[in-house]
């Protein structure tokens, strides 16, 4: 017979949050989310929303699109959040922070705010190196591509629908 969960098994879940604005949410995202999967029992993919940036898509789309990537596997959660990215965290349980990194300047920048998340709260940050064939890939590039009517498709995740 199996135990039920208590709330002491759910504190012991290693839960990640992966915040960004994902407008759009590109191949290098997801790359990142599947090869952290085997490491977390759950990763609540968190998009941040920021009044004073202009988004390319709503909010609500960005949740429908990327939960449609996700929508057979429950180990992934898609929420909007507002304000502190550690707040976010402990709002939905996560001991970790699951971060991309695509440069060295990328590095420098998540270094710092991983020593500032963790003396807040001692929330950990877990960097994972963004894959060679991706590392060119931002939702900037994308969004500069739509503008201009490019076909983006190989840069996004497949079966992704903008």
């Amino acid at each position: 017979m199996t135990p039920k969960s208590t709330k002491s098994d759910d504190a012991s879940k290693r839960i990640a949050i992966f915040p960004g604005s994902f407008d759009p949410f590109t191949i290098g995202h997801w790359s990142i989310v599947n090869r952290a999967l085997d490491m977390f029992d759950q990763i609540v993919i968190a998009i941040g929303r920021n009044d004073a940036k202009h988004s390319m898509f709503s909010t609500e789309r960005r949740i429908a699109q990327i939960s449609s990537l996700y929508e057979d596997n429950p180990k992934v959660k898609v929420v909007a959040y507002e304000g502190l990215t550690v707040n976010a965290a402990q709002q939905y349980g996560a001991r970790f922070i699951l971060r991309g990194v695509r440069m060295i300047q990328d590095f420098e920048y998540e270094k710092n705010l991983a020593e500032v998340n963790r003396s807040l709260t001692g929330i950990e940050t877990v960097l994972l190196y963004t894959l060679p064939e991706h590392s060119h890939i931002s939702s900037s590039i994308v969004r500069e591509l739509l503008s201009y009517n490019c076909d983006v498709s190989r840069l996004l995740p497949p079966g992704m629908v903008l």
